[in-house]
C-alpha cells in the first residue's frame, strides 16, 4: 500500500506488486521482432534498454540508501524519467550528449550503447566515425526495407531473449560512475568528487552544472561548430575542447575534429527550463539561424513531469511554448511509454541528421520520489495525484511490454529486478570507502591549469612561422602592407593587426559578434577582417549576449579557437552565468577532459567624450575577478595589446582558459599622452621578430619610472594609466619623483609587482576607475594587507553610483586632479 509520498521502499513494493500481476501472452515473440505491434523497437533492444532502466532506478535507491546514514551528497534522481533510455539508442554513441540531471538512464544506456559500437568497429563492422550506424538506425533502415547500402537487408538477430544473466560491465561502469559522484569519490572518473555529473568523454557525454537550462546555448554553439568546421575543411585545428587520444603532439594545424563531422547535438532538459531566459536565448538562436539558412543539428530533449521542484506547468503550456518555436520542428512521445518514445526519437534524430535543421523531442514523463531526498511532495501534491504518477512508472511499463510480449516472465523481471539491483548496491558498498578529496590543492588543481613556459614558446613558434612558412601568406592577408611597416597604431588600430595575425595562426580561430563583420565594428576594431578571412571566420551574429556566449562555448569545445565580441560592459551583465557557470567550470567538473578555450573581447569602462551614459561607460568589473580561474587582460598601451592579446589566444590554445580582454573604449583612437599633437600614446607594431622579447605574461604589470621615481607608486590600470602618467608629470615638476604600476591583468593580479613597487616607495595610492565598492583596488589594498606592507596607502576610487550621462559623469568618475591631490596627501602624512 502506497503512503503519502513516493519513498524506496514505496517504489520497490509497488514493482513487485505490479509485475507480479501481469498476464503472460499466450503466443509470444522472439527477440528479433517488434515487442508491440505497430512499433519499431525489437525485443533484444528493449531488453537492453529495460536493463538501463533497471540500473537507474536502482542508482537513485542507492543514493537515497546513502543519504540516510551521511554517506551521500546528491539525491536529484531519475525515477519516472527512464524512459530517456530509448533517445540514447536513437542517437549514436559518438553524438556529444549534454544532459539534464534526470537523465540517468539514458547515460546508462549510451554507456552500453558506446561498448557494443566500439567491440563492432573494432571488428571491422565500422567504416569510421563518421559512418558509424547505431541500433536505432539499423531498425529505421529497415522499416524502409533496405540495408545501409540501399539493398533488401536481413537484421542479423538470432531470435534468441537475452538469458537475463549478469549486467554488462559498460552499464555496471556507470553505475560506478554515477554512485562515486553520489559519495564525492576523487576517484569519480569525470567531476572528481567536486560535483555530482553525468559525464564521460569516452561516450560523447559533456557534464553540465545544475543551473537550469544554462547548457542549451553551449549546445547551439556545438551544434553551429560542427556544421562550420565543415566549411572550414582541412583548416581545422586539433581540438582544444577535447583532449586528443593519447595527447600526441601533432603538427600545426592539423585536423582532428572533435566529433564526426555528420554528428547530432543531444540536449536534454526538464520542462520548468523552457521558461528560462537561457533557454529562450538557446530556441530563438537556433531558430533565428536555421531561418537565415545556417545549419545548427540539434535534438532538444524536454523532459516533461510537469513540475519544477512545486510549482506546476500549467497544462498544455509546454507543449503549446515548443511548438510555437519558429524554426525547431516539435516531435512528442509519451515518455512512459518506451515504444513510443523509441519510435518517435529515431524519427526525430533521423529527421535532425538528415537536414542538419533543430527539432524538439517533448516526452511526457512522471517525477517519483520528489524532486530531491529532502523534498516532502505532499506538501504540495495530492496523494491521490501522486498515486496517478506512481501508476505511470516506466519501468513497471516496460517490464508489462517484455512480458505480454512474452519475452519474459514476471518472475523473470522480478529477479532480474533483484539481480541488478544487488550489483547496484554491492557497487555503492565498494565507493563508500574511497577516498575524499583531501586539500585546497587538490580541489583547485583542474580549475584553470597555467603553464607560463609552453604558452611563451607558442607564440615563439607561431613567430617562427609567420617569418618563415606563413610570411607570403602573412603579407597577402594584409595586402602587402604589413602594420610593423605602417608607423605607430592606436589602441584599436593595434588590436586589428593582433587579431589578424592571430587568424593567420590559428586556423580554428573565429571572430564573432554584433557588428563584427561587415560593419568592422562599432569602434572599427574588425574592420577588414571579414574581408581578409571570410565570412566562416568572421561573422556578425544575432543581439544577444548569451548566445554569443553560449556559441563561443560550443566552438571552444569543439576544436576551434573562438574570439566573441560583447559589445559593451553593460551588456555582459544578463549573459554573465555563461561565463561563471559555464565556461569557467568545465575543466573543473571534468578534470580537464574537456575544455572551452576562449577569448572574450569586451568594450568597457568610462571616460567616452560626447557619447555616454551608463550602458556604454559601464565601470563594473566585480563580476568579472570573482569568476574563478577567468584571465581578465585590461590594455592600457597599443605596444601592451598586441603582446597580451597574443599571450590569451595563446593560453586557450594550450591550457584551454578561459579569458576576458577588455579593451578601454576611451583608449581606442587615444593618440597623445600630455600635450596635443605629441603621438606619446601610439606605438609601432612589433614584427614576428619582436614577439618573443615583447611577450607579456599572464600576470605581469608594467612599471614607469617619472623624475626619480622614489617618492611615491601609483597602482592603476586603463584609462588610470594615462590619467596617472599625466599627474606624475604634474608631481615631477614638483620634484615629486612617481612610479606607475599598470596592473595589466586584473585576474590574476601580478601581486609581486605590487608589492615590490610599493616596497619601492613605502607609499602606495591606487588609482582606481572602478566604483569604489567591490572595486579592483580593494583587490591591490588587500593584497598589500596579506603581505605586511606597513608603509602608507589610500585609493582614489569612482563613487558607487552608476555613470551618468554628459558632463555629469565628471564628478563620479577619477581625475587626474584627484590623483594628484591624493599623492600630495600621502606626502603629507
Amino acid at each position: 500500500m502506497l503512503s503519502d509520498v513516493t519513498t524506496p521502499q514505496d517504489l520497490d513494493e509497488r514493482f513487485r506488486e505490479a509485475v507480479g500481476a501481469i498476464e503472460v501472452s499466450a503466443t509470444g515473440r522472439t527477440a528479433a521482432e517488434p515487442v508491440r505491434d505497430g512499433g519499431t523497437l525489437d525485443g533484444r533492444t528493449a531488453l537492453e534498454l529495460f536493463d538501463a532502466q533497471l540500473v537507474s532506478r536502482h542508482l537513485d535507491l542507492a543514493a537515497r540508501w546513502l543519504r540516510s546514514f551521511g554517506e551521500g551528497f546528491y539525491t536529484i534522481g531519475s525515477a519516472g524519467h527512464e524512459g530517456n533510455a530509448a533517445v540514447a539508442l536513437a542517437v549514436r554513441s559518438t553524438d556529444p550528449a549534454l544532459l539534464h540531471y534526470r537523465s540517468g538512464a539514458f547515460y546508462c544506456a549510451r554507456a552500453v550503447q558506446a561498448e557494443a559500437e566500439g567491440l563492432a568497429a573494432r571488428a571491422g563492422q565500422d567504416d569510421g566515425p563518421a559512418h558509424r550506424v547505431g541500433v536505432a538506425e539499423r531498425v529505421a533502415e529497415a522499416m524502409r526495407g533496405q540495408d545501409g547500402n540501399g539493398k533488401p537487408g536481413d537484421r542479423d538477430r538470432d531470435g534468441d531473449a537475452d538469458d537475463g544473466t549478469g549486467t554488462p560491465d559498460a552499464v555496471l561502469d556507470a553505475a560506478r560512475d554515477v554512485l562515486r559522484g553520489v559519495v564525492a569519490s576523487a576517484d569519480e572518473p569525470i567531476a572528481g568528487g567536486r560535483h555530482k555529473v553525468f559525464g564521460n568523454p569516452a561516450v560523447a557525454v559533456v557534464p553540465t552544472t545544475s543551473t537550469i537550462a544554462s547548457h542549451l546555448p553551449r549546445a547551439v554553439g556545438i551544434g553551429f561548430a560542427i556544421e562550420r568546421l565543415r566549411r572550414l575543411g582541412d583548416g581545422r585545428v586539433r581540438p582544444a575542447g577535447r583532449r586528443a587520444a593519447g595527447g600526441a603532439a601533432r603538427r600545426h594545424g592539423a585536423a582532428e575534429p572533435a566529433w564526426p563531422s555528420d554528428a547530432i547535438v543531444v540536449c536534454s532538459f526538464g520542462d520548468a527550463s523552457v521558461n528560462h531566459a537561457t533557454a529562450v536565448a538557446a530556441f530563438n538562436t537556433a531558430g533565428w539561424c536555421d531561418h537565415a539558412g545556417l545549419r545548427i543539428p540539434v535534438l532538444f530533449v524536454c523532459e516533461d513531469n510537469g513540475l519544477g521542484i512545486s510549482v506546476r506547468s500549467p497544462d498544455g503550456w509546454v507543449a503549446q511554448a515548443l511548438r510555437a518555436k519558429p524554426g525547431i520542428r516539435y516531435f512528442s512521445a509519451d515518455g512512459c511509454d518506451l515504444v513510443e518514445t523509441y519510435d518517435v526519437a529515431v524519427e526525430a534524430a533521423a529527421w535532425v541528421r538528415r537536414h542538419r535543421r533543430p527539432a524538439v523531442l517533448h516526452l511526457c514523463t512522471v517525477r517519483l520520489m520528489g524532486h530531491a531526498g529532502a523534498d516532502a511532495e505532499i506538501a504540495y501534491r495530492s496523494a491521490a495525484e501522486i498515486a496517478r504518477d506512481v501508476d505511470r512508472d516506466p519501468v513497471v511499463a516496460t517490464a508489462r511490454l517484455l512480458a505480454e510480449a512474452g519475452l519474459v516472465t514476471p518472475e523473470e523481471l522480478i529477479a532480474r529486478y533483484d539481480e541488478v539491483g544487488w550489483q547496484v548496491r554491492k557497487v555503492a558498498e565498494e565507493v563508500l570507502g574511497e577516498r575524499k578529496l583531501e586539500s585546497a590543492a587538490d580541489i583547485v588543481a583542474p580549475l584553470a591549469p597555467r603553464r607560463p613556459v609552453r604558452v611563451a614558446r607558442t607564440i615563439t613558434d607561431a613567430a617562427g612561422r609567420a617569418a618563415g612558412p606563413g610570411a607570403a601568406a602573412r603579407s597577402a592577408a594584409f595586402d602587402g602592407k604589413l602594420p610593423e611597416q605602417a608607423g605607430p597604431l592606436t589602441l584599436a588600430q593595434t588590436i586589428n593587426a593582433a587579431l589578424a595575425d592571430g587568424l593567420l595562426d590559428h586556423p580554428g580561430m573565429t571572430v564573432f559578434g554584433e557588428d563584427v563583420a561587415v560593419k568592422g565594428g562599432v569602434y572599427g576594431v574588425t574592420k577588414g577582417l571579414r574581408e581578409r578571412f571570410g565570412a566562416p571566420r568572421v561573422f556578425d551574429t544575432l543581439l544577444d549576449e548569451t548566445s554569443i556566449l553560449g556559441l563561443g562555448l560550443g566552438a571552444g569545445l569543439s576544436g576551434m579557437l573562438p574570439v566573441p565580441e560583447i559589445q559593451y560592459l553593460a551588456y555582459l551583465h544578463n549573459a554573465e552565468d555563461q561565463l561563471r557557470g559555464e565556461a569557467a567550470t568545465m575543466q573543473y567538473f571534468s578534470r580537464g577532459a574537456y575544455r572551452n578555450p576562449m577569448v572574450v573581447r569586451i568594450a568597457g569602462l568610462a571616460y567616452q567624450d560626447g557619447f555616454g551614459g551608463h550602458f556604454h561607460n559601464d565601470n563594473s568589473l566585480a563580476v568579472l575577478r570573482d569568476v574563478p580561474g577567468l584571465v581578465l587582460a585590461v590594455p592600457a598601451r597599443a605596444d601592451d595589446a598586441a603582446p597580451m592579446l597574443r599571450s590569451c589566444l595563446a593560453s586557450a590554445a594550450v591550457d584551454g582558459s578561459v579569458c576576458v580582454f577588455l579593451e578601454p573604449i576611451a583608449l581606442y583612437h587615444t593618440r597623445d599622452l600630455h600635450a596635443e599633437g605629441d603621438e606619446e600614446w601610439l606605438a609601432p607594431y612589433l614584427g614576428p621578430g619582436g614577439w618573443t622579447a615583447s611577450h607579456v605574461p599572464i600576470g605581469r604589470g608594467r612599471v614607469y619610472g617619472v623624475g626619480s621615481a622614489e617618492d611615491v607608486t601609483i597602482i592603476t590600470f586603463g584609462n588610470g594609466v594615462r590619467m596617472s602618467l599625466r599627474a606624475a608629470a604634474k608631481l615631477a615638476e614638483e620634484d615629486v619623483g612617481v612610479r606607475v604600476l599598470d596592473l595589466r591583468w586584473l585576474a590574476p593580479l601580478p601581486v609581486a609587482d605590487i608589492i615590490r613597487e610599493a616596497q619601492a616607495t613605502g607609499r602606495v595610492l591606487v588609482v582606481d576607475e572602478t566604483r569604489r565598492s567591490g572595486g579592483v583596488g580593494e583587490g591591490v589594498v588587500a593584497a598589500l594587507v596579506d603581505a605586511g606592507f606597513v608603509g602608507s596607502a589610500r585609493r582614489v576610487a569612482a563613487i558607487d553610483t552608476f555613470v551618468p550621462l554628459g558632463p555629469a559623469a565628471r564628478h563620479v568618475l577619477v581625475s587626474e586632479e584627484a590623483i594628484t591631490q591624493g599623492a600630495r596627501t600621502l606626502l603629507a602624512r
